[in-house]
């Protein structure tokens, strides 16, 4: 067609389209937190008391507050999962009292444990590899700035 031009853009990957969020370890609790107590309500309102549903969910808000925390908070995100993971299983559990609603936490607990350990380890080596990749631009700047002194 006449004075119509197609603009190629470049590709971007998929991750360039996340937002370049960086929370401090306090943010990261709320962030998850936040996120799992909401996906608490609505597991149990859509879904009932399938937890696996929920244990699901899971994963992708381990990744997400491994990949927001700041650096210098790194290591809270390990800390932080698995307690918004209780957190979100409050509006799960049985409401047969307060012995009913603490057999209902063990049990959230002890059934869902996979998931559990499995988003803390995805949260974990997530940090870990940030942890890593900072600890070698250090590196680099520091022998770059050692090579200079010495020209």
């Amino acid at each position: 067609m006449p004075g119509l031009a197609l603009v190629r853009r470049p590709a971007l990957p998929a991750a360039r389209h996340l937002p370049n969020l960086r929370l401090t370890g306090l943010g990261g609790s709320l962030f998850c937190g936040f996120v799992m107590l909401t996906l608490g309500f609505l597991v149990a309102l859509l879904f009932g008391e399938v937890q696996t549903v929920y244990g699901v969910l899971f994963l992708p808000v381990c990744v997400l507050t491994a990949l927001w925390v700041r650096e210098g908070d790194l290591l809270t995100a390990p800390v932080i999962v698995p307690i918004a993971f209780a957190l979100g299983l409050l509006p799960m559990v049985d409401d047969g009292g307060s012995g009913g609603w603490l057999m209902g936490m063990v049990t959230g607990l002890a059934t869902q444990a996979g998931w559990l350990y499995g988003g803390t380890l995805v949260a974990g080596a997530i940090v870990l590899g940030r942890r890593m990749r900072m600890i070698r631009v250090i590196n680099r700047r520091a022998a770059a700035a050692r090579s200079r002194l010495r020209a």
